[in-house]
């Protein structure tokens, strides 16, 4: 009896430790420290055309919705749309900021068409 209290004791404790590190290394929990902390943090899960990204830049969170879709040699991701979660945050970013982030998607995307939400893509074509 002594003999499984204690296999089921260091079970517990292995899935305690376990589901810690999972916790602590998760890239969502990076993403939420990044943007307390109001640095720049691409989250995305490249696997899942479905699933829609997250940046987040000098503490202001944005979303970018992928579209799946053909060029010459492959499916690729071709189209992206990306606007800010809270509008009311962007005072003070600049085109230079948007320029920033809108370069960062084109590395890792680099055969999508990026389209800004409003605000943001009326201050773009001014």
């Amino acid at each position: 009896m002594v003999i499984l209290f204690r296999l089921l004791l260091l079970t517990a404790l292995i899935v305690l430790a376990y589901s810690a590190f999972k916790y602590l290394f998760h890239p969502r929990r990076k993403l939420e420290q990044a943007h307390e902390r109001k640095q720049f943090f691409f989250y995305d899960d490249e696997k899942d055309v479905r699933k829609n990204f997250m940046i987040t830049y000098k503490g202001v969170m944005f979303e970018g919705e992928k579209y799946l879709g053909t060029t010459e040699q492959s499916f690729e991701i071709v189209s992206i749309y990306v606007w800010a979660k809270q509008t009311d945050q962007l005072k003070g970013f600049s085109k230079e900021d948007f320029q920033f982030i809108a370069d960062d998607i084109h590395l890792r995307y680099p055969s999508a068409k990026l389209e800004w939400k409003s605000p943001i893509k009326e201050l773009l074509r001014k």
